[in-house]
């Protein structure tokens, strides 16, 4: 697990649908006068630079944020999206790409929190000096799967919580569903954002019906694919889980997805779910 950098993976179409789920969700959040915190798992470096070595390897960015970048027909929420992205690159080339912790630093409020996750010994001093002693945001070094738990109910009684490993080990499919199962017992009206990557069906079939399972309620599934479920190696989908969901984010993401599969879809291959894995 600690070998992982999500640097290779900067700005790819999961990248792409994790950061609008959860923009469209802190943008509700904020609607409310009321302070939130948020809490991010595994929050990696803070930024990624798409012209480094990590990025250019496999450029999994191009079929991602570069394939939006340019456009003048996004959708709204692509759009504010890829506002957000902007904003890290000094020029019109994308050459900057900003992980979850500095998306959601745009758009907190001087009331709000944000407390962040990072196992990883360089990530972390990278994570460090990007929080620039920002008095919003605590950055802890350990493993936000275990320790993350133990901060909520957080005082403020509203939040967010995005729960996002690397999946790279199989017990992380089981692992998410307890500690989903662990906050949610602790602080049932939160929201949380569970990412998940399509590599295996069968792994994904299980986890859906574990959460399902859970006694969880108001659980809805976003999910985008680019190509079709195969047994060869790599990543075909990916997808959001999200427990307590703003009222106005399925509405949204029946508007998004369909254009994000069209877009990022691979020779026209692209797919997506839009799944009630439970009700109210």
């Amino acid at each position: 697990m600690l070998s992982y950098r999500h640097s290779f993976h900067a700005g790819n179409f999961a990248d792409v649908l994790k950061h609008i789920v959860l923009i469209q969700s802190l943008d509700y959040l904020t609607q409310k006068d009321k302070p939130l915190c948020c809490i991010d798992t595994h929050a990696g470096p803070g930024k990624y630079e798409l012209d480094g070595d990590y990025a250019l390897k496999n450029r999994e960015f191009d079929n991602g944020i570069a394939k939006l970048w340019q456009r003048s027909d996004l959708p709204e929420c692509v759009a504010r999206y890829v506002s957000l992205v902007k904003r890290f690159n000094s020029t019109d080339k994308l050459t900057r790409y900003p992980g979850s912790p500095l998306l959601v630093k745009q758009l907190l409020r001087d009331k709000d929190r944000l407390c962040l996750f990072e196992l990883h010994s360089t990530e972390i001093k990278l994570l460090t000096a990007e929080a620039h002693k920002d008095k919003r945001i605590q950055v802890v070094h350990a493993d936000g799967l275990s320790s993350a738990v133990k901060l909520l109910p957080p005082p403020e009684r509203r939040g967010l919580v995005l729960i996002d490993p690397s999946y790279e080990i199989k017990d992380d499919y089981p692992q998410v569903v307890e500690t989903l199962a662990a906050m949610h017992k602790r602080f049932a009206t939160g929201t949380y954002a569970l990412w998940y990557p399509v590599i295996e069906r069968r792994r994904n079939q299980k986890l859906e019906r574990a959460i399902g399972a859970s006694g969880i309620n108001n659980v809805q599934l976003f999910e985008l694919g680019i190509r079709a479920d195969s047994s060869e190696h790599g990543m075909t989908a990916s997808g959001m889980i999200v427990v307590n969901p703003p009222w106005t984010l399925v509405a949204e993401m029946k508007q998004v997805l369909p254009w994000l599969a069209e877009v990022l879809g691979n020779k026209g291959e692209g797919f997506y779910r839009i799944q009630t894995l439970a009700g109210e």
